[in-house]
């Protein structure tokens, strides 16, 4: 009996051991199989997070360049302008003076901001004009100061290599903050001063890194790591350009460990040297894992990060049902689990790899969508559904960038030919210097110039011919142009010209003039031939209790009365009109 027992106590503890031991095995089985699935998840995500990263970053990039490339052009090409660079060289001429400050004024009214600065080298004066015309007359705000800590922003630019910088800032003396675009003038080598415009801080953050994306958070930083636009004001490192390195509130110190820093360190070098447009990585911040992508915008001189939660744009629980599958399957065989885990689950993971490898390819259509209803049909679907997205959001980047570059071609006020105003820039400046003629109680003249046979020209010596004669027609009438006079190529073969602060008199002496200099001497078009130019103008006189429209039909009746009576006069409306009784 005691055999007996322990005999079947034996078998017991074997089954129980056999039991214990193939629960063992399949645990090993299962967990080893785990950890592969868990591996391809992870790969999935990273891929499809880090492909998301990178149009995520473009778009960031393409949005920003919008706000910031174009004043960054601007204040370029106002750096290069000849009466900057006449009136930087000989600052206490007064018609140099007056020649610059009237280029500061026209790129004035072209900033976004409505503002520009500038700085002369060699006085260290500091010139300003807001918005708002504040400071009309009364540019020179004060005067820079190397032993001035708050001037060390200036001193700092004018180190650098590059032409322009991007500086946030709160300038103590005019008392605004904004994101300053400071750009060198320079003459041979020689540094002549520091000329910009500014971006209100508000208004930036708000339109450029305040827009709200589930998992997504953008900022953008200079080259020392120091934040520079964020979406929370207390992250931007302010006077940037003058801070010590330890001082400055940099993304490094957002970081949980050193390598991370390091890395990212690597990937602005290696954005920055154009090994690549954007790079990714996976960062710890706060205990947290984020994916960081990073581009360069070299004609500004920052870099654009987007910090995603993928976990919030990827949910990983669409994985765990096929985690709990597998286990299921495990516990009916091995054999079966191994093969019903390599037909159901990691074939499949592979059609979804080689989808993504589709995608990342550039194809947002790939053949992974599967049409059952399991864990990895509905991940499949999930890809699918985001290579779409991916693929919408890369087709609507592109058509915001052409939409965009049509929109600032549109905006485009200069004729090509003539380089002289066209007709929307030319209406806009009349607009403008109709509002400053009514603060004077001025009352401009309006002058239509009407080139007459230029058709003769055209047919006799070919439309080249022609546009030689428009293009000196219209150098000749922009030398005859006062201050605060408007001109611009109407269309066609006809000009126009709004004087400022006219009486019927000094209309009629404009007018003379302009026909004295455009029809004083012969345009030459080469090989000797010179062709005499013949006008006729038409002119009346404005005022500001009505649109400009009004006022054209009577220009466009002188200069009909012009034609009618031989050509090559002026006629003033006014003079047309019989006096009363």
């Amino acid at each position: 009996m005691p055999l007996a027992i322990l005999s079947r106590s034996f078998k017991s503890s074997l089954r129980v051991r056999v039991f214990l031991l193939t629960v063992v095995m399949f645990a090993a089985i299962g967990a080893c199989a785990y950890l592969a699935f868990n591996s391809m998840v992870d790969r999935t995500i990273i891929k499809l997070g880090t492909l998301f990263a990178e149009k995520q970053v473009l778009y960031d990039r393409y949005r920003g360049l919008e706000t910031l490339f174009r004043e960054a052009s601007l204040a370029e090409t106002l750096a290069r302008a000849p009466a900057i660079h006449d009136w930087a060289l000989d600052e206490d001429d007064a018609e140099k003076r007056a020649r610059g400050i009237a280029e500061l004024e026209h790129y004035r009214a072209a900033f976004r901001d409505g503002s520009y600065f500038f700085v002369i080298h060699e006085s260290g004066n500091y010139y300003f004009n807001n918005q708002a015309n504040e400071f009309a007359g009364n540019q020179l705000r004060y005067r820079l100061s190397p032993d001035n800590p708050r001037d060390g922003w200036y001193y700092k630019t004018i180190e650098e290599s590059r032409g322009c910088q991007l500086n946030v800032d709160h300038d103590d003396n005019i008392r605004v903050t904004k994101v300053w675009v400071n750009c060198k003038v320079v003459e041979d080598d020689r540094v002549l001063g520091i000329i910009g415009t500014g971006i209100d801080l508000s208004d930036f953050i708000r339109e450029v890194v305040n827009i709200p994306q589930v998992g997504v958070d953008s900022m953008f930083i200079d080259h020392s790591g120091a934040i520079q636009a964020h979406r929370d004001p207390r992250m931007i490192d302010f006077h940037s350009l003058t801070k010590d390195l330890k001082a400055k509130k940099t993304i490094f110190a957002l970081l949980d460990r050193k390598q991370d820093g390091e890395a990212l360190a690597r990937m602005m070098e290696e954005v920055s040297r154009g090994g690549k447009s954007v790079a990714s990585r996976f960062v710890t911040i706060n205990g947290k894992r984020y994916l960081a992508g990073i581009g360069y915008l070299e004609q500004l001189g920052w870099y654009n990060v987007s910090l995603m939660d993928v976990d919030r744009i990827i949910e990983r629980e669409l994985f765990m049902p096929i985690a709990a599958l597998l286990g299921a399957v495990l516990v009916l065989a091995a054999a079966l689990v191994t093969l019903l885990f390599k037909r159901s689950v990691l074939d499949r993971l592979s059609g979804l790899e080689a989808a993504l490898h589709q995608v990342e390819a550039g194809d947002y259509k790939p053949a992974a969508d599967e049409r059952g209803g399991d864990e990895i049909s509905r991940l499949s679907r999930a890809l699918t559904d985001m290579a779409r997205a991916v693929g919408d959001n890369t087709h609507l980047l592109e058509a915001l960038v052409k939409e965009r570059t049509a929109r600032l071609e549109k905006l485009a006020n200069h004729d090509t030919l003539t380089e002289l105003y066209n007709r929307r820039g030319f209406l806009e400046a009349v607009e403008r210097e109709r509002n400053r003629a009514a603060r004077s109680s001025e009352t401009p003249g309006l002058l239509l110039i009407d080139l007459d046979d230029l058709k003769t020209v055209n047919d006799s010596h070919g439309h080249k011919a022609g546009d030689m004669v428009l293009i000196e027609v219209g150098r000749r009438l922009s030398r005859v142009a006062r201050n605060y006079d408007v001109c611009g190529r109407w269309g066609g073969d006809e000009f126009v010209l709004l004087a400022a602060d006219c009486d019927r008199k000094t209309l009629r002496i404009v007018a003379d003039k302009i026909l004295a200099a455009i029809t004083g001497k012969p345009v030459s078009i080469g090989d000797g031939t010179a062709i005499p130019v013949a006008v006729s103008i038409g002119a009346c006189l404005t005022g500001p209790e009505r649109p400009l429209d009004h006022f054209i039909p009577n220009a466009d009746t002188a200069l009909y009365e012009a034609k009618k009576d031989g050509r090559g006069r002026a006629v003033i409306f006014e003079e047309l009109i019989p006096p009363a009784g």
